[in-house]
């Protein structure tokens, strides 16, 4: 990052001021360095058509580039949905009229699922169902902050679909092989309890509480210099694709890792931490 930067610093509340006029979803800054993406289309659970897609991508393009962002949350309005996947009936409509399936933008369902550029965290704050993309979505987060009202599940079989945005990779990676399985060739609904307990819900919260929690992991990252947490997220999703161990820990092989040891903040860091006081990240 090139230019100086006032760190953020997440308060007890925050005021969101919207960024641009979308018509199917609402992207928001904060003012304290997080952006919040809301997929809205509470009629028809946030299910999202390629419109809906398209502006998620556009969202995360401006989040990317945007400097003055260290974190993204991800949610869903409403009280019943996070997003309920592709808006199958939009899907039926277009192919019974033109006899093609939908595209999807090239960076994935929800801006995120083919996206693996993108450094920033990422948290998803799950507020209600999470099904098929939808849930593949969360998966592409860093964090999932679970409502204790959601329910996740890729049931794309019982309606002659598999799960396509990533869920079948992600989901085998992330949880043992036979419970990935057992939910994936079923399409069985599985709890925000039992998705704590599998491993791939990083906190179950009071559904009330959901966007505080949200923001207090954001807060928490806030906190932690954004070229080390940049750094971090580069080497851990890179190195998973590689086989031996000792090829993943040749960190220079990460130019994120190696930008962080020319970085001025790591100089600051242990600055701060010899005189006693919070050190004041650049993110350069």
């Amino acid at each position: 990052m090139s230019r100086s930067i006032v760190q953020p610093t997440a308060p007890a509340t925050v005021t969101w001021t919207p960024v641009r006029e979308y018509s199917d979803i609402r992207y928001e800054h904060s003012g304290t360095g997080i952006a919040k993406v809301t997929i809205n289309r509470p009629e028809v659970y946030n299910a999202c058509h390629p419109m809906a897609n398209q502006e998620l991508v556009d969202a995360f393009d401006e989040f990317h580039a945007n400097p003055d962002l260290w974190v993204a949350i991800i949610t869903g309005a409403g009280d019943k949905a996070f997003c309920a996947g592709n808006d199958l009936k939009y899907h039926a409509e277009i192919q019974k009229k033109t006899g093609k399936r939908p595209v999807h933008p090239a960076k994935g369902f929800g801006g995120l699922a083919n996206r693996f550029d993108l450094e920033k965290p990422v948290i998803a704050a799950v507020n209600g169902v999470a099904m098929g993309g939808g849930f593949e979505i969360a998966l592409a987060a860093d964090i999932i902050v679970a409502s204790d009202k959601a329910t996740f599940a890729l049931p794309e079989p019982k309606v002659g679909l598999a799960a396509g945005a990533g869920g079948m990779q992600r989901l085998s990676r992330m949880i043992p092989l036979k419970k990935a399985m057992g939910m994936m060739l079923t399409g069985r609904h599985v709890s925000a309890k039992e998705g704590f307990e599998l491993g791939f819900v990083t906190e179950v919260v009071p559904h009330a509480e959901l966007m505080s929690a949200a923001r207090r992991w954001a807060s928490d990252i806030l906190a932690c210099s954004p070229m080390s947490v940049r750094a971090t997220k580069q080497v851990v999703m890179r190195s998973l694709d590689v086989p031996s161990l000792e090829v993943a820990m040749h960190n220079l092989h990460y130019p994120a890792f190696v930008a962080m040891t020319k970085s001025e903040d790591t100089v600051e860091g242990p600055r701060a931490f010899a005189e006693k006081r919070k050190p004041n990240w650049k993110g350069r």
